[in-house]
């Protein structure tokens, strides 16, 4: 998978695109909760395989930490480490931009997977767009 920083219109369009049909589409997330206000102030980046974009994400730098938001791979594409390649990408950009931690609020299904990449668990429960959520940390 290459993973690039979306730079021009057509590269947010697909990071858009793939996290449309994740969140909206499979997960019933309402669009106006995950396209949000914080779109113009974010780093996005976008995972392509053949040309095709398959997985996104976003970040965004709150206070001394950088915030990994919106990650997702498309259904089909899962099982292939592109998450974890695209999260490695994200803690690269927090790193080049002088930050130690990266924090994420995670899917409760998904929080073995952040914990093998060394993000632990530093909140209870809740509920996010009515899916259950919690906060994690990593010191980079």
């Amino acid at each position: 998978m290459n993973i690039l920083i979306a730079e021009s219109q057509q590269e947010k369009q697909d990071a858009y695109r793939v996290r449309r049909l994740v969140f909206v589409e499979e997960q019933q997330v309402p669009e106006e909760i995950e396209i949000d206000e914080h779109e113009n102030e974010s780093i996005h980046f976008v995972g392509y395989v053949h040309e095709e974009p398959v997985a996104a994400s976003r970040l965004r730098f709150i206070g001394q930490t950088g915030k990994l938001e919106r990650i997702c791979v498309l259904k089909e594409y899962r099982g292939k480490h592109y998450g974890k390649i695209m999260i490695q990408a994200m803690e690269e950009t927090i790193r080049q931009k002088g930050y130690k931690k990266a924090k994420l609020n995670a899917q409760t299904h998904a929080v073995g997977f952040y914990q093998s990449l060394g993000y632990e668990v530093v909140s209870e429960e809740f509920m996010d767009a009515g899916i259950p959520h919690v906060t994690m940390i990593k010191t980079l």
